[in-house]
């Protein structure tokens, strides 16, 4: 690839200390056109459109808790994709972090950006300026960059942008896995909670405001959730959308069907009380299915360890006499 570059640069007269000068011109170029589109002014009709759609949206919603990602406009159509649904599987995946900040899509972006893209150029333009002369590095460092030729620096730097680009994904998948499962395993004991709390006369929503603030110090992921859907509620957000929200956000299937159980329950006028505690019934029936189908996998799990480790050994029990006498045998 630098033997393409070279020949391209001897093709117009030019050295490869203009590599630099070049790199930087094309930095220059590409942030006045963001800057360029990121300060131009927007259309007025589609400000008016814009305005009218405004106007007519309910008073009841409007993300009071929870802000709707803006559309990119400007520079951060670079970084963001301008596509919705792509924005949205991406949103929902932050909210099933826990980061639901206003600009978390953003920001997810423009971190990925940074580590796949301006770290990379950084190092490269160093390592570039300091073979050429304009960077004086360190001695360390110049004697272990010296020793590496162009593959193998052209292999770093691609691996450098790989684990920039798919780094923060693979972090944010770990990180939903882990809240999943500590949502999942301190579900069980938040649902007894307001089961009883139901029992001693308290309403639905004062039940779970009140186990949200008991268990912030040892559930904190769905005391937050808890508390989230609860304050939507309080803002103006129907029942229904706000504990739906919360099952979404969460992604665990034990939260979906308490979402669904307790909609079912107020819709045809049940007893919440009864409800949670048939419902608790059940989870538990099911979580003791799960233990069990666990507990009878493990003896196929452990033959094949056992297998493993104990095939070498029965083999040398067996064939180490035989193969010790042929070898004495064949010696003497």
């Amino acid at each position: 690839m630098f033997g393409s570059i070279e020949g391209i640069l001897a093709g117009f007269g030019l050295g490869n200390d203009a590599l630099p000068i070049i790199g930087i011109g094309l930095g220059a170029m590409i942030a006045v056109f963001g800057l360029s589109g990121a300060f131009a002014g927007k259309d007025p009709v589609l400000r008016r459109l814009a305005d009218q759609s405004m106007r007519r949206k309910s008073t009841v919603d409007m993300g009071l808790l929870r802000p709707a990602e803006d559309t990119p406009s400007g520079i951060m159509k670079t970084f963001v994709p301008m596509d919705e649904k792509t924005r949205t599987a991406v949103q929902r995946q932050l909210a099933a972090a826990g980061l639901t900040g206003a600009h978390a899509v953003r920001n997810f972006y423009l971190v990925r950006t940074l580590l796949g893209v301006v770290l990379p150029t950084a190092v490269a333009a160093i390592i570039v300026g300091g073979r050429a002369g304009y960077v004086d590095l360190p001695d360390r460092i110049d004697i272990a960059l010296g020793g590496l030729s162009q593959v193998q620096l052209l292999q770093g730097l691609g691996l450098m942008i790989a684990i920039g680009f798919f780094g923060p994904v693979v972090w944010l998948r770990g990180r939903v896995a882990e809240r999943q499962r500590q949502i999942s395993e301190a579900f069980p004991n938040a649902l007894d909670l307001i089961q009883i709390s139901a029992e001693a006369g308290l309403g639905f929503d004062a039940a779970m405001i009140r186990v949200g603030n008991e268990i912030a110090l040892t559930a904190p992921a769905l005391s937050a959730e808890i508390l989230t859907a609860q304050r939507e509620i309080q803002a103006g957000r129907t029942r229904d959308r706000a504990l739906l929200d919360m099952a979404s956000r969460t992604g665990v299937d034990e939260v979906t069907s308490f979402a669904n159980v307790v909609l079912q329950s107020i819709q045809f006028g049940t007893s919440i009380s009864g409800t949670l505690s048939a419902y608790a019934k059940e989870m538990r029936q099911s979580r003791e299915l799960r233990a069990q189908e666990k507990a009878n996998k493990l003896p196929v799990q452990m033959s094949a360890i056992m297998a493993s480790l104990m095939l070498p050994a029965l083999l040398l029990l067996t064939l180490g006499p035989v193969v010790i006498r042929y070898m004495r045998y064949f010696s003497g």
